[in-house]
């Protein structure tokens, strides 16, 4: 695929995420999740998403659709990881232990975790912050405090995770993910090799969203004085989506124009965090993300340079 043919517009369409001991790739009409099986082969899982979907036609109301997108994007990525740990979950004759995706197990961890955000990325630095307010007087000051506790949660958390076996190994398929993309950016035919070649940074990453999520808030909160604990919590969780809405438009643009001096500059942060949230893949987890990737290029209509060396096991979308 020549890396002209459709420039920026098919570059935005391309994302993905990694999953348990595989990725998960998607376009506007399609997405795939290929996964690595215990015995060794890659089952995939390829999904048709509905063109008249909310996301797709606010795809032209800037800022709102960010917030659907961002939303959307939780609730594949969760779906796609309910899979991932089925696949891992094998009986001893190799059945997965589970035919069908539970739709309650899938909604009741988006709830939990984006509980668990709230509280940790949220909360908690307004806990942190209520022991200095004594000894502070602005509330510029105190609010800025607050934004730094944030982000310094964030960091610790990304680390700490980090440190863990199974972790590793999800930023290990990360980094796959990122490559695989990269490499179809630059218009390089899929192989092991070609992709291998490539930055583990990309400007469109989660984790650089969520750095500059953390970046607008400490902007936004700074100016918005010093209430009572309460109303501080309540008025974190509110502006939360015109956040996010603001981050994917940045997002976006820092991506489109990402030979920009400027834009390099705004989207330095979340590429440097990504060192905390990719690791270098071996060449089996590459060969998974390619899979994924290939299949998403296919049902999309556009043909991969090379198909997967290794053919993946479908598994139909229920």
């Amino acid at each position: 695929m020549a890396a002209d043919a459709q420039s920026n517009e098919l570059r935005i369409n391309y994302g993905g995420q990694a999953v348990l001991e595989g990725v998960m790739m998607r376009g506007r009409k399609a997405l795939a999740t290929a996964v690595r099986h215990p015995a060794g082969h890659i089952v995939l899982r390829a999904e048709t998403l509905d063109p008249d979907r909310l996301s797709q036609r606010l795809r032209r109301a800037y800022f709102l659709r960010g917030v659907v997108a961002v939303w959307e994007m939780l609730v594949i990525g969760m779906r796609s990881l309910s899979f991932s740990a089925r696949v891992q979950m094998v009986e001893e004759d190799g059945a997965e232990t589970e035919s069908e995706e539970s739709s309650a197990y899938v909604t009741g961890s988006l709830v939990f975790g984006l509980a668990l955000g709230v509280g940790l990325f949220f909360v908690l630095p307004l806990v942190i912050t209520s022991f200095a307010d004594p000894n502070v007087e602005s509330d510029l000051v105190s609010n800025i405090i607050e934004g730094g506790v944030r982000l310094a949660v964030f960091i610790a958390y990304l680390g700490g995770i980090g440190l863990m076996p199974d972790i590793r190994r999800v930023w290990m398929y990360h980094g796959a993910e990122h490559k695989t993309i990269n490499a179809l950016e630059a218009g390089e035919r899929l192989t092991t090799a070609n992709v291998q070649r490539q930055s583990l940074a990309h400007p469109r990453c989660g984790t650089a969203f969520l750095v500059m999520l953390v970046v607008i808030s400490i902007i936004v909160f700074a100016f918005l004085g010093r209430p009572p604990f309460f109303l501080r919590v309540l008025s974190r969780i509110a502006l939360l989506p015109v956040i996010a809405g603001v981050g994917f438009e940045l997002i976006m643009l820092t991506a489109r124009y990402r030979s920009n001096l400027l834009a390099r500059i705004v989207s330095a942060p979340g590429m440097w965090v990504q060192r905390l949230t990719t690791r270098e893949p071996d060449d089996d987890q590459v060969e998974v993300a390619i899979a994924a990737m290939d299949r998403v290029l296919e049902d999309e209509g556009h043909l991969a340079s090379l198909r997967p060396q290794v053919q993946p096991v479908v598994v139909p979308h229920a």
